[in-house]
């Protein structure tokens, strides 16, 4: 399954006012594992950038004049999305704009408009997180802090940055990162693992207790501090 993290940084909150797309970001992931293709663009909105929203992103009008604009960038982005489905924080904010802008090049060129969605499919981990976690705060810096996801270099929203975060959020909303799990190219570790009931052997009528080293107890307690920190759960199994 072909999936597109993306996420959209803009000149403000409303496209229907005339607000567009300042920088576009996005990353491909294959079978819930990032591929390392990305597509990346910043863009001229052929409008002015509010010095407040440039607080925000920290992308400014000068950084961006001679970028190219969204009708130069417009076929290239389509056919990168046709077919996948897209996983969006918030999905009706960037997909408004998305659509917004494609509705805008249509006008222009006198055809007519054709949605996204007509093309792809949406996830929005903003209402997934609500389902999840209902009553909670769910946005992304919120999950990050749920799920123990490092977001410390997140001093300003960017396209592709929150691309990146909302990708580890989205793989432990969904059931968590397949770094958790064993390599699927390398079954052996499996077999390895396997119980062995060899260690069940009996002295006199009672069950022979197996002791677990400090080095043991150690690598134990480390392997439960990551999980919980991955998972976002407070885990206690004890030892004995």
């Amino acid at each position: 399954m072909r999936q597109v993290i993306l996420d959209t940084e803009t000149t403000g909150l409303n496209p229907k006012k005339g607000d567009r797309i300042v920088e576009i970001g996005c990353l491909e992931m294959i079978d819930r594992r990032l591929t390392g293709r990305q597509l990346h663009y910043f863009l001229n909105p052929e409008r002015d950038i509010p010095e407040e929203v440039v607080a925000i992103h920290g992308i400014t009008n000068e950084q961006v004049k001679d970028a190219p604009t969204f009708t130069q960038i417009a076929d290239e982005l389509w056919q990168w999305l046709a077919g996948a489905e897209l996983v969006i924080h918030n999905s009706a904010f960037d997909m408004g704009f998305l659509n917004a802008e494609y509705q805008l090049l249509a006008k222009q060129q006198g055809k007519a408009f054709k949605e996204l969605e007509s093309v792809c499919g949406v996830l929005d981990t903003l209402k997934l997180a609500r389902e999840k976690h209902p009553g909670s705060r769910v946005s992304l810096d919120a999950l990050c802090k749920r799920y123990g996801i490092d977001n410390s270099h997140r001093t300003l929203h960017g396209a592709i940055l929150d691309s990146e975060i909302l990708s580890d959020v989205y793989l432990m909303l969904t059931g968590g990162q397949t770094d958790l799990l064993l390599d699927e190219a390398d079954p052996a570790p499996l077999a390895a693992n396997s119980l062995d009931l060899s260690a069940l052997a009996t002295v006199q009528g009672e069950l022979v207790r197996i002791v677990p080293t400090p080095d043991e107890l150690t690598a134990h307690h480390d392997m439960l501090k990551l999980v919980s920190k991955k998972s976002g759960i407070e885990i206690d199994w004890p030892t004995a």
